[in-house]
């Protein structure tokens, strides 16, 4: 793969045989044969060299597929699919070789019927033709080992739970890096890693993927036993997300890089992020629940060796001049004209970021810490210009940085007190203002800057103390009971905001799980085309006393948890690994299970499914988006790359699945698709995902469709945003 290629990337085949979402396609080791599972229930089999259906597979379940894989060293004859109805489905294709796609039904060589909610995605080990390990909504990943047996063991036999928990997290999800782990983490993805079997990623309901090392896992037990969850070797989160308390953000997508050092996360209502499994090359990786709190902080920045350069060789204009070429330091001049540019306003901000990420992330290494300074600074400045979500965040690093380089600068102390006051930091923006106005009297365009930060934070203040004024004086408009989920929804929609202020909450939360089947008139087929006619899982969060926590059926976690507390044991806060890419542009919103995926056998680039029917491809060195591509009429989840060519297949709500290859005649950075040739601009879809990632769910779920739901009514109590993932 290579970035020509990527550029020449069309829709060159739309594969047809499924008749509802395709929630899960994957290749074979070959590449020669790609599996897809769907709503409809079935399994396809596809050839690659024809791009014709092979074999059409009746599971049985009775619920939607959401993951599928071949086994490997089994000559592909063995695929394994797990669904909404909470099984796992082995099939033997070689009793299929002589039949043709109309003879589908036949019975399943093994079925797992242990987990207890969805299970959402199924991981395979290179070179092992006997096991599977599956993710599921419940808490827990299972290892179900064809060789004990096909099934689970029937109803009244001596021994009723399968024994195959290789993690038990259902007391594993934290709020927070710096709080224990309390409440059930609903896991949503999982992978092995191909270079290094015993390594084990998982990710789910919070913002914390959790790698494990296989071999130093206690033995595998049943759902009888409520232990505490193991200990991990590396939480990956970044710093910005690792300490938000109860949202709505979780991951939708965990995955290996094809060489096994790096992991990709993909975040529900966030961005991608690309972190290193080897933190010990970079301590600058690592973290801890402190560090959030350095990096606001005024205090002197440690330079670690980035800064100022004690090489010998001489520096011209910032850029260091060993071994340096003209054309590349003409090619870091321009960059930095582009860069200006966009900061006068004369070209968008998007284009002078991108400038900015090429020589910082591409060239980082070739450049002085004089020009490092001043590329960082407008960096910050463009982020806090351009305002897509978390973009405050990341011109806090940039700032950090700039003052590692020079700690007196004035361009950073006062895009750091900006980019605070958009995060309501209003103490810490106030420190940052007053010392870039003292080591700079006498600049008047700092002073109006200082100015304008502490009118926003009067006004602020004055309108929080107004806030909460009127809270006290308003009664609950319920009499303390929620009537309707309408209710629910408008009352929850300032909370559902991620970058708005941290939200009280109880330690122990309940879920209510309901399932409704949906269908829309023909009078609504104008509203936002993220809403269809599916199924619809909707998850609400409840806050509950002590007293009830203490009945829950399963009483899994809270066992745990008391057992924790009775311990007296102080919580020791972990350590974690910060990310060091992001990829923005896409919208992960609307659905649970959308994917990240490295592309080409290297993992050079970055793809991700979107809500707007498009799917993205970035260089993963530097964040530059190099390829829209419109792939679905509603959402693409799904993106695998084959595995030696440079082919990629994508699926999401549409019935169909697309094979694109780059057959383009010329480069370009959009593509058509299914819908024909793309004509919108490039920014203007990205803004508008970025639009669609900061608002609250209501938006994908009309009142037409709410109103559905009024007849149900819910106990008493206070309900968190919900949680609405289309199947």
């Amino acid at each position: 793969m290579h970035s020509s290629l990527v550029q020449r990337l069309s829709l060159e085949r739309e594969l047809e045989g499924h008749r509802g979402c395709v929630n899960a396609i994957s290749w074979n080791s070959q590449g020669s044969m790609l599996i897809s599972g769907s709503d409809d229930t079935q399994l396809n089999i596809w050839s690659y060299s024809s791009r014709k259906l092979m074999h059409s597979i009746e599971t049985g379940h009775s619920s939607n597929i959401f993951c599928t894989k071949f086994i490997p060293e089994t000559s592909d004859e063995l695929v394994v699919s797990g669904a909404g109805d909470a099984e796992v489905r082995l099939f033997n294709l070689s009793r299929l070789k002589r039949s043709g796609p109309e003879e589908s039904g036949f019975a399943p060589s093994a079925v797992f019927q242990c987990h207890t909610r969805r299970v959402k995605k199924l991981a395979v080990e290179v070179g092992n033709p006997n096991v599977v390990w599956s993710a599921s909504e419940d808490g827990t990943l299972r290892q179900h080992d064809f060789r004990e047996g096909t099934s689970c063991p029937p109803a009244g036999a001596s021994q009723q739970e399968c024994r195959n928990i290789l993690l038990d997290l259902r007391s594993g999800s934290k709020k927070s890096l710096a709080d224990p782990p309390k409440q059930t983490l609903a896991l949503k993805s999982c992978d092995i890693s191909t270079t290094r079997p015993h390594l084990l990623l998982v990710g789910g309901s919070d913002t914390f993927a959790r790698l494990y090392d296989r071999r130093m896992l206690p033995p595998l037990s049943s759902s009888q036993k409520n232990l505490p969850p193991p200990p991990c070797v590396n939480y990956f989160c970044p710093l910005h997300l690792s300490d938000l308390g109860r949202t709505s953000l979780h991951l939708t997508h965990v995955t290996f890089s094809p060489n096994g050092e790096e992991v990709l996360l993909s975040y529900s209502g966030e961005h991608v992020y690309l972190m290193d499994i080897h933190h010990a090359s970079s301590s600058s990786m690592r973290y801890t629940p402190g560090d959030l709190a350095k990096l606001v902080s005024l205090s002197p920045v440690l330079d670690g060796g980035a800064g100022h350069s004690s090489c010998p060789g001489a520096s011209l204009n910032g850029f260091t001049m060993r071994n340096k070429s003209a054309s590349e330091l003409d090619k870091c001049r321009k960059l930095i004209q582009i860069a200006e540019k966009s900061l006068k306003g004369e070209t968008d901000y998007y284009h002078g970021i991108e400038a900015c990420n090429e020589i910082l992330d591409g060239r980082g290494h070739e450049i002085g810490p004089a020009l490092m300074h001043e590329c960082l600074c407008i960096r910050a400045s463009l982020l806090l210009k351009r305002k897509w979500k978390n973009d405050a965040h990341m011109a806090i690093r940039d700032c950090r940085r700039a003052r590692k380089i020079n700690h007196s600068s004035t361009w950073a102390l006062i895009c750091m007190a900006e980019a605070l006051l958009m995060l309501e930091k209003h103490k810490e923006a106030l420190e940052f203002a007053t010392a870039a106005q003292d080591l700079s009297p006498s600049d008047l365009a700092i002073a109006e800057r200082v100015g304008n930060i502490k009118t926003a934070i009067a006004a602020a203040e004055v309108n929080k103390a107004d806030t909460e004024s009127g809270k006290r004086s308003k009664a609950n408009p319920y009499g303390g009971r929620v009537i309707s989920l309408s209710d629910i929804i408008y009352e929850g929609h300032n909370e559902a905001l991620l970058d708005g202020p941290d939200r009280e909450d109880s330690d122990y939360d309940e879920e209510l799980e309901l399932d409704f089947e949906t269908s829309m008139p023909d009078e609504m087929h104008d509203v936002d085309s993220n809403v269809l006619p599916r199924n619809l899982n909707l998850r609400i969060h409840r806050k509950a006393d002590s007293a009830r926590e203490s009945e829950r059926p399963n009483g899994s976690s809270d066992q745990a948890v008391s057992s924790l507390e009775s311990d007296k044991v102080p919580y020791k806060p972990e350590v974690a690994i910060d990310m060091k890419q992001r990829y923005v542009g896409h919208c992960n919103v609307g659905t649970d299970i959308k994917q990240a995926s490295f592309i080409g056998q290297r993992g050079e680039y970055i793809a991700s499914g979107s809500d707007d029917g498009r799917w993205f491809i970035w260089e993963k060195s530097t964040g530059r988006l190099l390829k829209m591509l419109h792939g679905d009429d509603a959402v693409v989840n799904c993106v695998q790359s084959h595995p030696h060519d440079s082919v990629i297949a994508t699926s999401g709500i549409d019935s169909t699945i697309k094979i694109w290859s780059p057959t383009s005649p010329a480069p370009s950075i959009v593509a058509g698709g299914a819908a024909g040739p793309e004509t919108s601009n490039i920014l203007d879809a990205m803004e508008a995902n970025q639009r669609r990632l900061c608002r609250t769910r209501e938006a994908f779920l009309p009142f037409e469709i709410l109103e559905r739901f009024r007849m149900h009514e819910f106990a008493e109590g206070s309900f968190h945003p919900f949680e609405c993932t289309q199947s």
